[in-house]
């Protein structure tokens, strides 16, 4: 079974982080909620979104590298959101385990500020096309920017990002094609009763 761990930090956009959890879980994917930044709660964390809606994780990011640091799912993902795409990047910890994610062939997504905010404090982007919230491409480092798209989404190897809250339905399903085939990609796009 094919796995993916999805962080969230307070301030999250409430579409773009669960989107990926439900369309990924509806194909079969063992999707992991991650707490970075938010009020502990026992072992996972309470993280409140961009809306003000608590999530409850199911580990916080301690946790989750006890079990998972030598073991990378297969998918790592970063929702975006203003405030909450500035508390991942906050995470040193996180960065590093987003750049031995890369380096250890994962597919690594993020989506609205978080390619720019997040993946631009990494080496993640080097090299690659890829595209976030229209105008957050600065927020990345300089020589990443000449890899800027303006599509909706982009996949260049194991790199998948968005733009926006408007693109999450096909963010989610891009990282279900990669990672559960076709097959299960159409059985689950028409399901949901997608266009």
């Amino acid at each position: 079974m094919k796995t993916a761990a999805v962080f969230f930090a307070d301030g999250f956009e409430d579409i773009e982080a669960l989107s990926p959890v439900d369309y990924l879980r509806r194909a079969g994917v063992e999707v992991i909620t991650v707490g970075v930044k938010g009020m502990p709660f026992n072992d996972t964390m309470i993280v409140t979104s961009s809306h003000n809606v608590p999530m409850i994780m199911d580990m916080s990011f301690d946790s989750y590298i006890k079990k998972f640091g030598d073991n990378i799912p297969d998918c790592v993902v970063c929702p975006g959101g203003g405030k909450g795409a500035i508390n991942l990047s906050e995470c040193a910890p996180l960065l590093e385990h987003l750049e031995k994610a890369w380096d250890a062939g994962r597919l690594v997504a993020a989506i609205c500020a978080a390619p720019a905010v997040v993946l631009g404090k990494t080496k993640i982007p080097a090299g690659k096309k890829w595209t976030c919230y229209p105008d957050m491409e600065g927020e990345s480092k300089a020589e990443y920017q000449s890899g800027y798209s303006n599509k909706v989404f982009v996949t260049d190897g194991n790199l998948v990002t968005s733009r926006g809250p408007g693109a999450a339905e096909e963010f989610s399903m891009e990282l279900v094609r990669l990672l559960a085939g076709e097959e299960v990609y159409r059985k689950v796009h028409d399901s949901a009763q997608m266009r």
